[in-house]
């Protein structure tokens, strides 16, 4: 096995002489993703230079083979150089302003996934207070969106890859678009800060990488908005995981906590 994700697990092979790697859907991920979406989204993106097209992907059973990139490496969220070609990649991809037929509702969504615990109560005791503070943002965010177009939803350091392509040269693509919707492009945003673990001088500096430092306060609010939401729908992502079997650990209560501490920081601001 080459890698275990989050969502998947994936192993190198080789055939007629190339080399490919094979992603298969981890536990209860059949529950998760829209496979038939996904599929739909490697179409949009198609030719766009945003990533390699998938050498095969089954929209049944989430199974999908792409090419081996050579000395592939993630994106280190704390090396300033990584963080602006991987900032300009993800506005570039933002700006093409590209369509599909389906949405990622985070608010739909945080609801999905909570029911997919069967009835059990969340591990947090003080779970209804952050549900009904986080909830508190939407009229906010609705009130501020801008703009809808496809989003990554998943744009976190893991998926943004260095590689060397024949003849020399660093190239970055973003990859695995399974949870890719139409959305707030900011989103992507909020969702690169929790996962990387940033305080909140590092979300502001990353902010302000991506706005080339002319980003509102109304927008700045509506990124740590979404970082709440957000960090509520991974906590409850990974609720629902653990009952399958996968412990999250840290990379659990930090997103919980994000959802937590980050509605409090809007409240104490008069958002909510």
């Amino acid at each position: 096995m080459m890698k275990k994700g989050l969502t998947n697990r994936s192993y190198r092979f080789q055939c007629g002489g190339e080399t490919y790697i094979v992603r298969i859907p981890g536990e209860g991920t059949d529950r998760l993703i829209n496979r038939a979406r996904e599929a739909a989204v490697y179409r949009a993106i198609a030719g766009r230079g945003l990533c390699d097209d998938p050498v095969y992907l089954d929209p049944d059973s989430g199974i999908k083979i792409t090419a081996y990139l050579p000395d592939a490496r993630a994106c280190d969220s704390r090396n300033p150089d990584d963080l602006k070609r991987c900032m300009e990649l993800l506005r570039s991809f933002h700006e093409m302003g590209l369509q599909t037929d389906h949405d990622f509702d985070l608010f739909r969504q945080i609801d999905f996934y909570e029911s997919l615990w069967s009835g059990a109560v969340s591990a947090y005791p003080d779970y209804p207070a952050v549900k009904a503070s986080v909830l508190g943002l939407r009229t906010y965010i609705e009130d501020h969106v801008e703009r809808r177009c496809l989003a990554h939803i998943d744009a976190v350091p893991d998926n943004f890859l260095f590689y060397r392509r024949p003849g020399g040269g660093t190239e970055l693509q973003l990859t695995d678009w399974e949870y890719a919707g139409m959305q707030d492009p900011y989103v992507d945003l909020a969702m690169f800060c929790i996962y990387s673990g940033y305080e909140k001088p590092e979300t502001d500096a990353l902010i302000d990488l991506y706005f080339g430092g002319g980003c509102s306060i109304e927008t700045r609010r509506k990124i740590y908005a979404y970082m709440a939401v957000c960090g509520l729908l991974w906590s409850n992502w990974c609720e629902y995981k653990r009952q399958c079997g996968v412990e999250f650990g840290a990379y659990a209560l930090r997103q919980y906590r994000y959802a937590k501490e980050y509605s409090i920081l809007l409240r104490k601001e008069g958002i909510i």
